[in-house]
């Protein structure tokens, strides 16, 4: 029975910011393979572009690669423009771009009294800069792209918003304050954003990966030199009950339940995909 599959995707049209990177091209793979025409989003043109020509290499379904800055209102609005053109009116949204950097991270774990000389590996090290640039791109990022890209489904009166927030939404990690700040704000805003457009049939839900690894964070869960696990990743993987990092495939059967008519009475849900870390206590 169509009830029991992800038929009601086929033809859909979705676009997905950072569709570019680990995640997103991950992602848009599920999208493609179930028939959904994926406008794959991102900052840099042609690793769009290249996502976009292997998905429709691999599965036959039309992709197209689409610059998109979104953290730019007008550039948004472009790109826009362009998958009206070649595939019409939006139906899908995943707002998967995001990442963290060096600059927002302190160095140290904890404030302890051997830090007072050497405040520059703390929290009162960090530059407002660095801060600001990681919860934009992950907040304002969200927040931008959805302003634009959800007002073909107000017209359609209806469609989905998925936005990948994070783990640490739930429980913030020591070292990140801004990127955990950031992605506790999409779980709030999925929320506040469900209520606010059910009654135009507009479903909003989140995914919260886990720890994979990936570009963003590869540098503190893996020693450069070594090439072995440093020694937060081994808490990680200590504090995982399934022992492991995630892969990003691990993440495509919840995204298509979430967009399908499978999951048409769920609004407003942050879903962990995290190999049982947030309910585990370590005891």
């Amino acid at each position: 029975m169509n009830n029991f599959s992800f038929e009601s995707l086929r033809n859909k049209v979705c676009a997905i910011t950072g569709g570019g990177g680990v995640i997103g091209n991950t992602i848009s793979e599920c999208l493609s393979a179930v028939g959904i025409k994926v406008a794959v989003l991102d900052l840099v043109k042609d690793l769009a572009d290249k996502t976009a020509k292997n998905l429709t290499e691999k599965t036959k379904t039309p992709a197209i690669g689409v610059e998109a800055n979104v953290l730019d209102k007008e550039s948004l609005n472009k790109a826009k423009e362009v998958i009206n053109k070649e595939f019409g009116k939006i139906d899908i949204l995943i707002n998967c771009a995001g990442g963290n950097s060096p600059k927002a991270t302190t160095q140290v774990e904890f404030m302890e009294k051997e830090n007072l000389n050497e405040l520059e590996k703390t929290f009162y090290g960090l530059s407002i800069e660095g801060f600001q640039k990681v919860f934009d791109l992950n907040f304002l990022g969200t927040f931008l792209p959805t302003i634009v890209l959800t007002k073909d489904m107000i017209e359609n009166k209806g469609g989905v918003v998925l936005n990948v927030s994070s783990m640490n939404s739930f429980r913030p990690l020591t070292k990140i304050p801004a990127y955990s700040a950031a992605k506790a704000s999409i779980n709030n805003f999925t929320e506040w954003l469900a209520v606010h457009l059910a009654k135009m049939n507009i479903r909003v839900n989140a995914i919260a990966p886990g720890f994979f690894l990936t570009n963003q964070n590869r540098f503190l869960l893996i020693d450069e030199k070594t090439g072995n696990l440093t020694s937060r990743g081994n808490k990680i993987i200590a504090a995982t009950p399934m022992g492991k990092f995630g892969e990003p495939e691990d993440l495509q059967g919840t995204v298509l339940y979430l967009l399908s008519d499978l999951s048409k009475f769920v609004t407003g849900v942050v879903i962990p995909i995290d190999g049982g870390f947030n309910v585990y206590s370590g005891v």
